[in-house]
């Protein structure tokens, strides 16, 4: 069981059927165009082809639908790992093999409308998705990446159902205790899952910053979100930090 301190939302799982005993096969993009999983030094993570079919954006981006096949492979990413203040967040997400959604993207890649739209979109039609974070203290003891990888646990804890296989954005995780992972450097521009997964923790980061900078408008945190704008930056040289401020960093 996952704390309710631990997780931010989640999905009354499952919100959309789960097909159970039925393995999902889709037909496999042409060599030339597949793409395959890197490990943190360049080799291949598994021997798995990332190329189980793929879904063709409103904005003409191709975002594969699979890399194992699984019905129930879960696209995990984080936002806020390189911020100066405020937690980092962490979401996963389980689809169905036939979702589509217009302009899907990386969600750094999307305005902040289209975001809000999808976002809306993933949690109604997931078949489950969590969203969770890691607090300063954690960040502070363990580290940004540790703290990432735990708030990414948090989010496949928190799931309502059992991932079989989790794809990660990036080229480095802490593997989890029971579900196997592949790593996918630049994964939310490449897998549906892993796209969803950076809508909602950004989104759900972003509405964190924006009760936050209520609390503390001089820092802007509802334009920033706590990342190293100039602008931020100029209101802790004048300010100082607070309590929010990730002290460990370089804040100026």
């Amino acid at each position: 069981m996952v704390s309710s301190a631990n997780y931010v939302a989640r999905a009354p799982a499952p919100v959309a059927p789960v097909r159970s005993g039925t393995l999902y096969r889709p037909q496999y993009l042409p060599r030339t165009t597949s793409k395959t999983a890197h490990s943190p030094r360049g080799r291949l993570a598994t021997g798995l082809q990332a190329a189980p079919g793929f879904r063709c954006t409103f904005a003409g981006v191709i975002l594969l639908s699979s890399f194992s096949g699984q019905p129930l492979e879960a696209g995990l990413d984080e936002a806020g790992r390189g911020c100066l203040a405020g937690p980092v967040f962490a979401a996963a997400v389980v689809l169905p093999p036939d979702f589509t959604c217009d302009h899907l993207n990386d969600s750094k890649q999307m305005t902040a409308r289209r975001r809000d739209r999808a976002r809306e979109q993933i949690c109604r039609e997931a078949v489950a998705w969590a969203v969770a974070e890691a607090s300063l203290e954690e960040i502070a003891s363990l580290n940004i990446a540790q703290a990432s990888y735990l708030a990414m646990h948090r989010a496949v804890d928190a799931l309502g159902v059992r991932p079989t296989h989790l794809i990660v954005d990036g080229n480095r995780f802490r593997p989890h205790a029971t579900v196997p992972h592949t790593c996918h450097i630049g994964g939310d521009a490449r897998f549906q899952s892993i796209a969803a997964a950076s809508v909602l923790a950004k989104t759900f980061r972003d509405d964190r910053m924006h009760e936050l900078a209520a609390a503390y408008p001089q820092y802007h945190w509802e334009q920033n979100a706590g990342y190293p704008t100039a602008q931020h930056r100029a209101a802790i040289r004048e300010h100082g930090p607070t309590a929010h401020h990730r002290l460990g960093f370089r804040l100026l």
